[in-house]
Formats: structure tokens, sequence, C-alpha cells
């Protein structure tokens, strides 16, 4: 796709950077990126995404919006209680820029279906907010050899990680086996400042335009930890576990499954 004159003047900010210019700015232009969650998390992601002319953006969510959650959730308002949440989105974005196409999936990701949704995708980005579904995205990442985006946030806390197939470390070389059901609450019992949602799902969409770009040093084998109350990142290095269940040498996870049984 070649830039048009008023796309050279809407994303002139982004042009002038010697690491974009017209050739990077094109290829975001053809790139597609996939959101899983039109959540906390995916509402900032989506909207820095899509101003910054992505071309194809996928939204996955089967919620409706709820009034609890225009605290966070900043795709979505008043008007919109009660629409699918992915409808919602992408009536936002699409008024936001008209360059993008936004392909709303209104349904539940399961094994059953996730192969099929993430295969035209350039990057995948995870802004769920439940176990099973963070240990699906990054198992069907890890087998289809799809770059991913994890965040995750609760309270005055967030991380985040980028996770490249088979060269860097993924979400189950952290954390191999999803937790015992009840010991970890989820926002909804403990609670979220909703600005922790801004910043981690922005920080999630810089990470994506820099792979697309090919430009930076992405969170790869880097595990981000951000704490709101005294406004501290730690980044810890991480390495590929060689050992790893889905993405290790020898790994035991070759086909996909649903993770509810053993998370609820």
């Amino acid at each position: 796709m070649k830039l048009l004159k008023d796309q050279i003047e809407r994303y002139s900010r982004q042009i002038i950077l010697s690491e974009v210019g017209g050739k990077g700015q094109e290829k975001l232009l053809n790139s597609k990126v996939l959101i899983i969650g039109a959540g906390g998390l995916g509402s900032p992601c989506a909207l820095y995404l899509a101003a910054a002319g992505i071309g194809t953006i996928g939204i996955v969510d089967s919620d409706k919006v709820e009034l609890n959650n225009l605290q966070r959730q900043i795709l979505h308002s008043k008007k919109d209680i009660g629409l699918p949440k992915v409808e919602s989105a992408k009536d936002r974005l699409t008024k936001l820029n008209k360059d993008v196409e936004i392909v709303p999936y209104n349904i539940r990701i399961t094994s059953k279906n996730i192969l099929d949704i993430i295969a035209d995708y350039d990057i995948i980005v995870d802004g769920s907010d439940n176990f099973p579904t963070r240990y699906l995205v990054n198992d069907a990442c890890i087998l289809a050899k799809k770059p991913l985006s994890f965040g995750a946030i609760i309270q005055f806390y967030g991380q985040a990680i980028t996770i490249l197939p088979y060269k860097s470390a993924c979400y189950r070389c952290l954390f191999p086996k999803p937790p015992p059901a009840g010991t970890v609450p989820s926002c909804q019992q403990a609670g979220i400042l909703g600005a922790v949602a801004g910043i981690i799902g922005t920080i999630q969409s810089n990470e994506v335009l820099k792979y697309l770009l090919g430009i930076g040093n992405l969170l790869t084998g880097k595990f981000l930890m951000f704490d709101a109350l005294d406004m501290s990142f730690e980044k810890l290095e991480i390495q590929r576990n060689q050992q790893c269940l889905v993405c290790g040498d020898n790994p035991k996870i070759t086909k996909l499954i649903d993770y509810d049984e053993f998370c609820s």
C-alpha cells in the first residue's frame, strides 16, 4: 500500500522519525495485528495501534460492555453498555482512523478455533484476564510460530513480555503450569487501578510497533514488572527453558487443550 497525500500528513510525526520513514509507515499499513481481549489492556493497545496506522486489527472478545468496565476499558462509553465489546471497539476505532480495517470476533477463544483465528496475523497481543486463556494463547502462538505480546495487570501492578517462539522465553518458561484454583485473585476480586491498564496496554502497543518496524530492543527474554505505587519498573532476564513443556527441545505439549478444568 502506497501512502496517499492525506496519509502522509496524518502520519507525518511518525514518518519524520528516521527509524520509521515512508517505507516503515507503508509496512504498518500492510500489517495485521490480533488483539485478544477488548478490555483494560486491549483498549489502549488497540487505540494506539489504530492511531499508528496498522492496516488490519482483529479483536477477539465474547463479552458485552458493562458499567463497571468504563473505569479502565477506554474503548467503550456509557452508550455502549449492553453491546458486544467487539462492536463497541469497531465503532470507536473506525471513527478514530478509517484507514484501519477492524475485524471483530464476537466469540470465546478455544483450542478448536484459535489456530484458525491467529493464522493470518503478523503478531498477537494477549490482553486477556484469566489463566486458561493466557496458557491457551501462549501454546497456540508457540505451535503456530506467531510472535506474542503478553500483558497482565492487578491492583497497582503490571507485567509484560514479548515472545518470539523458539527464540526467546515463553509464558510457560516462566510459569510452567496454571496456578491451583483460588490461589490467585482476579481483578474482579482484587481490584485494578485504571491507569495501570493504560500503562501496560500502551507498552504492549509499543512492542508491537517495534516488532513490525524491526527497530529497538524488544522485551524478549525480559520480564517487565511495574509497580504504580512507587512508580518503579524492573526487568528480569529470562532465558528460554530448554525443558519447557511447549517450546523446549523435547516438548510434551504438541496439541492444544482448553485449561478451564485445571484453573476453575
